[in-house]
């Protein structure tokens, strides 16, 4: 195992009894999750491997399990599961499909904290290698056994997956960790910061011609009915400007040696908002990217 990456017994942080790490100690996937997985992989017209669905769904499992005692996601619906995290990670897979990254390319998921994106993707592509990153050491721990489980049940029913990486280290260190750098034909991230801040942080982790791919959203209005009343309530989701994170973004990628590929709007009912920006890498970073946070929250003033 390489030396930053996790492992050792999976308990809590409360002095709790030690959490699942055997996904057969875990509660059964529900009916609904299966369901809602389903209908989604139709309406995305993927075609999940048996395999595929077993690692996916011990993946599912665990989750449930120690979400119970460990804040890793606040759905905890099992259909809401299936279609807010499985199928919203699972979009990515036409795109990366359509572009020349190798047979088993090496994938990186920056923030991975449930799992999400990284693991459905690495088992569905496969990926010949699949590292996930988050600082955050009880998430790490869970990445490590919910890897190991996933990879595992699918590789009891033929998928010869990826090898896994967990690490637990901050992404500017990763990024200039030479382990890491210039080595991915995808980075991934989900919810886990500025278009700015993620290009920074995923090119230098690119091979040239490699992929980063962000799960974003676009700001929309939803309009609530008054209870019976001829008044509308208008509640609006306040999210970050997409134009303007992309406006900020191809600044910086002028530097990066990248550039906005494309926008992908994502139809799936229920993720209509959902949109995944394509970036791709020209050449290697410069060596100073990515920089301290201190550094990148100067450059924004």
């Amino acid at each position: 195992m390489p030396p930053d990456s996790v492992a050792g017994p999976a308990s809590d942080d409360r002095g709790r009894a030690p959490l699942p790490t055997d996904v057969e100690a875990c509660p059964p996937i529900e009916p609904a999750f299966r369901d809602a997985l389903e209908g989604a992989l139709i309406g995305l017209g993927i075609r999940l491997s048996p395999a595929a669905q077993a690692g996916i769904e011990a993946h599912a499992r665990l989750l449930m399990a120690w979400n119970v005692a460990i804040n890793l996601t606040a759905i905890r619906d099992p259909g809401a599961i299936a279609l807010e995290h499985v199928a919203d990670s699972l979009t990515a897979v036409a795109i990366m499909e359509a572009v020349e990254l190798g047979v088993r390319p090496a994938l990186l998921d920056l923030g991975s904290g449930a799992g999400y994106p990284g693991l459905p993707l690495g088992v569905a592509l496969p990926a010949g290698h699949l590292t996930l990153v988050d600082s955050v050491a009880k998430k790490a721990r869970f990445l490590q056994v919910a890897g190991d489980a996933a990879l595992g049940a699918a590789a009891d029913r033929g998928l010869d997956g990826p090898t896994l990486e967990v690490v637990a280290e901050r992404a500017e260190s990763v990024a200039h960790d030479h382990r890491h750098r210039g080595r991915y034909d995808i980075v991934t991230a989900r919810a886990v910061g500025s278009l700015t801040e993620l290009v920074e942080l995923g090119l230098p982790m690119l091979r040239p011609g490699g992929r980063l791919v962000a799960w974003k959203r676009e700001v929309e209005t939803v309009s609530a009915g008054g209870g019976g009343s001829a008044t509308t309530t208008q509640r609006t989701t306040v999210r970050p400007d997409l134009a303007g994170e992309l406006a900020g973004a191809e600044r910086l990628l002028t530097r990066l040696g990248g550039a906005i590929e494309r926008v992908v709007r994502v139809v799936l009912p229920g993720l209509e908002d959902h949109r995944l920006v394509v970036v791709r890498s020209e050449h290697l970073a410069p060596a100073i990217y990515p920089r301290s946070p201190t550094e990148r929250r100067r450059d924004r003033a």
